[in-house]
């Protein structure tokens, strides 16, 4: 080819590349002859290898970059390269040729004189080997080093991670609301377009991650919804589709699209798979276990579970909450109690203790119950979280209703489903509803209990949670034919109601007291989760009550 032909070639592929159009810019790139590649090409390969997964040939490339600049004597040139070598290789599970470049990059900075941005590169990579090693004490104390470096130099990536970093390690020691404050600062250079796409597509996963992780269900929705407008405005991308889907079908758990999240995360984990990454498919199968068996699938959720299992997570609680579903209750109770017994940080804790509550009080262990019941409360404080104070609310109304102290239980459950309402979590507002129609039965106040069960059971219908629904119309008990379990008197009525007839011409048609009447639509308003009269009565004219 004339050299003005590859001049030409090397023009289009590096404006595809500043388009992020990968696959245009990586086909055109590859074409060229290496011998006319300049080493920010071989960079430029590098990266787009990386976001089209093809790591073999992303690790081939940087390789290539590091020995033209080190040939050229460019040492910090290459130090960069080294830097970039040893953390696609430390992050794919290659430990030791990792460590290599790992080690390589401080040798060659010890060559240099005087303080370099560089080196807050490699303090990176110190970070990241105590993040993995467990050590978020001296993780935050590099992170805050490396965020020195990225503002001291105008280092948009070392900015971007050091404060990520802090901010994970903050929410780790139970520090939540500061930890997530620092992750929110940690975009500001992704929202400018500043952090280059490796370190953006980390740290949005890492941000919703942590999300995630302290149930902030807000926020996750927001940033996932920014994460796959990130992924689709790059036609191609590979990386980072798997955690996508992830974080996306934890949203539609939570919302209670159930079929949909289902299959959110089996794509996470073909597209890890595909990508030659399995290692994370394993929180993505947890997750499809989860749901699987809230809709009553057990042998598929079982299926899931081990292979969450294969590809080295643990799927607890909710593989002791399987046991439990499936009369295994010494099994489950064993596993929650082992892992009770280990150490953990807040944030893992506070994802185990409901479900052990759970186990725990269906084998009776009341005090056992008690206990981690109050350590989610002391979480629930700390964190600031809605939903984790909810989690904690709905724990303690349920120990204390199996303690035989229904009155005090009911404040605690109806907390916690103000919260489950107001947060959109529908299947955990309904189970919520269950244990206060229980309390309420336990109480004397039939009426309002069998109208708190009937709501739940036709929000468990509507989910697909087909256990829950099973267990809750056996409280019921028999029920007429109406819908939503409406009494003939409160098909009466709605009846009225739909008609736009007032209490007090209701209470007259009807022979009965206007605060019967009243009790009536309550009952009504619960049972068919609506909050209005004219919403009611729209109820009504949909089903052919009137």
């Amino acid at each position: 080819m004339c050299a003005m032909g590859v001049v030409d070639d090397l023009a289009r592929a590096r404006e595809a590349y500043e388009r992020r159009e990968w696959v245009a810019a990586y086909d055109s790139l590859s074409d060229v002859d290496a011998s006319d590649l300049d080493p920010d090409d071989f960079a430029r390969l590098s990266v787009m290898a990386f976001l089209l997964g093809r790591k073999n040939d992303c690790v081939q490339a940087m390789q290539r970059g590091y020995r033209v600049h080190l040939d050229r004597g460019d040492t910090l040139r290459a130090v960069r390269c080294a830097f970039w070598l040893g953390m696609v290789l430390l992050m794919s599970g290659e430990a030791a040729v990792g460590g290599g470049w790992v080690g390589r990059c401080r040798r060659l900075l010890d060559e240099v004189e005087g303080d370099v941005v560089e080196r807050g590169y490699l303090l990176t990579l110190e970070m990241f080997s105590h993040i993995f090693g467990g050590d978020p004490h001296q993780a935050y104390v590099l992170a805050q080093q490396v965020t020195d470096y990225g503002r001291r130099y105008g280092d948009a990536d070392l900015t971007a991670n050091g404060l990520n970093a802090q901010g994970r390690m903050l929410i780790y020691t139970g520090h939540v609301p500061e930890g997530l404050a620092l992750l929110d600062e940690a975009m500001v250079g992704i929202s400018t377009g500043d952090v280059s796409p490796i370190v953006a597509g980390e740290i949005y996963c890492s941000l919703i991650e942590a999300c995630q992780e302290v149930s902030d269900y807000g926020r996750a929705a927001e940033w996932t919804s920014a994460l796959t407008a990130w992924v689709d405005a790059q036609p191609g991308l590979v990386t980072f589709t798997g955690q996508s889907a992830v974080h996306r079908g934890q949203i539609m758990r939570v919302r209670g699209a159930f079929p949909a999240a289902i299959e959110e995360f089996r794509l996470a984990t073909a597209r890890y798979e595909a990508a030659g990454t399995p290692a994370p498919a394993g929180l993505a199968m947890s997750e499809c276990g989860d749901v699987l068996r809230i809709v009553g699938d057990l042998g598929a959720a079982e299926a899931a579970y081990d292979r969450a299992v294969g590809f080295g997570f643990e799927p607890q609680p909710g593989l002791a909450l399987l046991w439990l579903a499936r009369g295994r209750t010494e099994a489950a109770a064993g596993a929650v109690r082992r892992l009770l017994a280990e150490p953990g940080d807040p944030v893992g804790r506070s994802r185990l203790l409901p479900g052990a509550v759970q186990v725990l009080l269906a084998v009776d262990a009341i005090d056992e119950a008690v206990a981690a019941t109050d350590e989610l409360d002391g979480i629930a404080e700390a964190f600031g979280s809605a939903a984790v104070r909810a989690m904690a609310d709905q724990a303690r109304g349920s120990t204390l209703l199996a303690a035989g102290d229904p009155g005090t239980a009911v404040p605690a459950l109806r907390r916690a489903l103000r919260v489950w309402r107001d947060l959109e979590v529908p299947y955990e507002a309904a189970r919520t509803r269950v244990l206060v129609g229980r309390a309420l039965r336990e109480l004397g106040d039939a009426d309002t209990a069998t109208a708190e069960l009937a709501a739940a059971l036709r929000t468990f219908h509507e989910l697909g949670a087909v256990p829950a629904e099973r267990e809750t119309a056996a409280l019921v008990g028999p029920t007429s034919d109406h819908p939503a379990g409406l009494t003939e008197r409160e098909v009466e009525v709605l009846r009225l109601v739909a008609r736009g007839t007032s209490n007090t011409e209701i209470a007259a048609a009807l022979v009965i007291s206007e605060k019967t009447v009243a009790r009536h639509l309550s009952n009504i308003f619960t049972k068919l989760d609506v909050g209005s009269r004219t919403a009611a009565a729209a109820y009504a004219f949909e089903n052919r009550l009137v």
